[in-house]
């Protein structure tokens, strides 16, 4: 069977999935049934007959050399492979979409183009709501689809930035891509307003002492706020992670737990918080637009960084 071996050694890469011998129908057949986990509803989704995608599953289930999708009751689940292929057939009908949007020139009053763009609540509430202020007056018919940022995007960064146009992130993130600052902030504490263990400044003592709210752990995703701490001594004792810096100012609310945030966060949150500086410089955290090699002749792409360089402040 030729995709027997696949099974326990799948594409590294989602583009790699055309040279197991898919052609881009079927490309689009796989993706849309590991993400809708029925033949009914990827039928739909593609616009085509429920029994033109069951054929199209039979050819893939052969040619993998795995059920893809098994029935539990009255629905379906993916099995361990086919939960390793989504990603990479996700990442394939991406690329393989983009290449064929792919212009010779670009003209911003007329374009109907849309980016891509993964970002992080901060930077979607920062630069990319200015971002899509300025391409509405630039370039009305112009789209901007925002992405959450993943562990999949720091983990694996060079394959993941091929299949969009750029990532929203301060520095200290990713390491491979080319970038363009966008505006800088500095890092802040915060603790509730009733927070009566803190002071009117913070030491290092309390730093060491309180309870923090952590955001993106991982070792890749740490912010870079939370590894100076680290690299002068201060292990932070966390009591909660949430993934998100916007939600940091109002979880410490009414507790004596204390959160770190971009200023830009804490200036909108200042119902029931105080807003502390650290006891020490800290490095400052400067947001920037990152984006693969790839898209550096890209007459559309390069339009987008002019327009995000623009906004530096």
């Amino acid at each position: 069977m030729p995709g027997a071996a696949n099974q326990d050694k799948p594409a590294r890469r989602g583009d790699a999935l055309l040279s197991f011998g898919l052609d881009s129908t079927q490309l689009q057949a796989l993706h849309a049934l590991l993400s809708e986990l029925s033949v009914t509803a990827a039928a739909a989704r593609l616009g085509r007959t429920q029994p033109t995608l069951s054929r199209s599953l039979r050819r893939l289930r052969r040619h993998f050399g795995d059920p893809l999708l098994e029935r539990t009751g009255n629905s379906y689940r993916l099995t361990a492979f086919a939960e390793r292929l989504r990603p990479l057939a996700a990442a394939a009908v991406e690329a393989v979409d983009r290449t064929f949007a792919a212009e010779t020139t670009f003209s911003p009053e007329t374009s109907t183009r849309s980016f891509t763009i993964a970002s992080s609540d901060h930077g979607i509430a920062t630069a990319g709501a200015e971002l899509f202020r300025r391409v509405r007056s630039l370039a009305p018919g112009v789209g901007l689809r925002f992405l959450p940022v993943t562990t999949e995007l720091l983990e694996h960064e060079d394959e993941y930035l091929r299949t969009v146009d750029g990532v929203l992130l301060p520095h200290g993130y990713l390491t491979l891509a080319s970038s363009v600052d966008v505006h800088t902030d500095r890092w802040v504490c915060v603790v509730a307003a009733d927070n009566q263990s803190v002071g009117e400044k913070l030491t290092r003592q309390d730093l060491e002492r309180l309870p923090w709210i952590a955001t993106f752990t991982g070792q890749a995703s740490r912010p870079p706020a939370w590894r100076q701490l680290e690299l002068l001594g201060i292990v932070p004792r966390i009591a909660a992670v949430a993934e998100s810096f916007l939600v940091v100012p109002r979880l410490v609310r009414g507790t004596d737990a204390i959160g770190v945030v971009p200023s830009r966060v804490a200036a909108a949150e200042q119902a029931g918080i105080r807003v502390l500086e650290f006891p020490f410089e800290m490095v400052p955290l400067t947001e920037a637009f990152w984006w693969h090699p790839v898209h550096d002749h890209d007459p559309g792409h390069r339009w987008l960084r002019g327009v995000l360089s623009d906004q530096r402040v």
